[in-house]
């Protein structure tokens, strides 16, 4: 695990820059425009260069170093950096020129991604799997506890200039850190490089090799309508906090403090006991539990049940995604899993893109007129959540969580989905 967990502190600390950037950006952006649609296009703009390089990504990752494509995607996002900062000392920065930078840092984060988790099966044995999965989620929640205390305690004193600095060092630090390991390559076998024989063929190998295993097809189904109501929901956080507080930056970085310390502990938690032995398991409760915190973080209206609900939210997540991440790592073979795994990021951020494209509108086109004083649902609805600014926000955040619920509970009525584990071989075992 040693050279892991090299490259995972590299990683982590680039997240926790990255993270300061993002957090002071939001609130930039909502002082500027007050609009929900504003900050759910930062969503989409990363997302769709992704899904137009999802194909070939896994392609390439398939028959390139991987070392030097986890490189490449910290040097493009720091030049990013670089490029935010130089228009914002010159006094020019304009929404549509951040939505430019994570357009051109989201496309290269594609192949970042997915060299990362494919270079995983190679880095370490199969039993650490989960461990290494749920080590992913305690960076990210890691940084999502520090980053908004950070950011919060020197932007009055730095600013944004001094913030995007400090990103740049982590970026540096990250790519050393990769520069330091040996992160070995699969073996192509003869099979491998004779077919498939030409480029389509090879994009689209990832969903024939998905599609004729049903068990497979199944899991990519559930997760895609689980991320479909969640990025909805997610779409929505900032702005009906922000809406709700009015504009209360204090307390939306301590409601992300409260998400990074459920996501630790859930991760550490996760890392040291290593999940259910029926990784199906993990992934459906952890979908069950994380709508029903979800639910009544929507239902609620005051901070004091915000925080803790926040807080059981985020603890469900490393068991949901680490045991996911396990399940297609133990059942994919390594020398395709660039492939197989585009195919899959392809239709989660396909499905991803298209709930951040319309939560924006529904929110503030749709449910917020229908939610103030005299509208359709303001009878119906109105005394659970009023009818101030922001209310028809937090009547789609509810929806979104409630639907988190009914999608976990449908994956037990699914057989080729519950017995995944028993119907479907690892790929060390499988002959096929």
């Amino acid at each position: 695990m040693k050279n892991f967990l090299i490259v995972w502190i590299g990683q982590t600390v680039s997240m926790i820059g990255s993270s300061m950037t993002s957090f002071a950006i939001t609130i930039w952006v909502w002082q500027v425009t007050g609009q929900a649609t504003a900050l759910a296009l930062f969503g989409f703009f990363t997302q769709v260069p992704q899904v137009l390089m999802a194909l070939i990504a896994g392609v390439i990752v398939d028959r390139t170093q991987r070392k030097l494509l986890i490189m490449l995607g910290d040097t493009v996002s720091g030049l990013v950096t670089i490029a935010i900062l130089l228009v914002y000392l010159t006094h020019h920065l304009q929404l549509w020129h951040l939505y430019l930078a994570v357009a051109v840092k989201g496309t290269f984060e594609q192949f970042q991604q997915l060299a990362y988790s494919a270079a995983i099966s190679t880095m370490i044995p199969k039993q650490h799997y989960g461990r290494a999965s749920s080590m992913g989620f305690l960076a990210s929640y890691g940084a999502q506890i520090m980053a908004p205390a950070l950011a919060g305690m020197v932007y009055a004193t730095i600013g944004l200039v001094g913030i995007l600095i400090i990103d740049l060092t982590t970026f540096a630090i990250a790519i050393i850190t990769v520069l330091r390991v040996h992160i070995p390559q699969p073996t192509i076998t003869v099979a491998d490089t004779q077919s498939p024989t030409n480029i389509q063929q090879e994009m689209s190998f990832g969903w024939r090799y998905i599609t004729a295993r049903p068990s497979l097809l199944a899991i990519l189904v559930i997760t895609s309508l689980f991320w479909l109501a969640h990025d909805i929901g997610s779409s929505l956080y900032a702005p009906m906090i922000l809406a709700r507080t009015g504009n209360n930056a204090q307390l939306l970085g301590l409601l992300a403090s409260a998400a990074g310390i459920g996501g630790v502990i859930g991760a550490l938690v996760t890392s040291r006991w290593g999940g259910f032995q029926r990784r199906i398991d993990g992934m459906l409760l952890g979908m069950v539990g994380a709508g029903l915190s979800k639910t009544i973080f929507g239902l609620a209206g005051m901070p004091l049940i915000w925080i803790p609900a926040q807080f059981c939210s985020s603890l469900n997540f490393p068991l949901l995604g680490s045991s996911i991440d396990a399940i297609w790592l133990s059942k994919v073979k390594p020398n395709i899993q660039g492939r197989v795994f585009a195919t899959r990021s392809m239709i989660l951020l396909i499905t991803s893109a298209f709930a951040t494209l319309i939560a924006g509108p529904l929110a503030d086109y749709v449910f917020e007129p229908m939610m103030m004083p005299g509208g359709s649902l303001t009878p119906i609805m109105g005394k659970l959540f009023g009818t101030q600014k922001g209310a028809g926000i937090t009547l789609l955040y509810a929806v979104s969580s409630l639907s988190l619920l009914v999608v976990g509970f449908s994956g037990y009525a699914c057989r080729t989905l519950r017995n995944l584990d028993t119907i479907l071989p690892d790929h060390d075992a499988d002959t096929a």
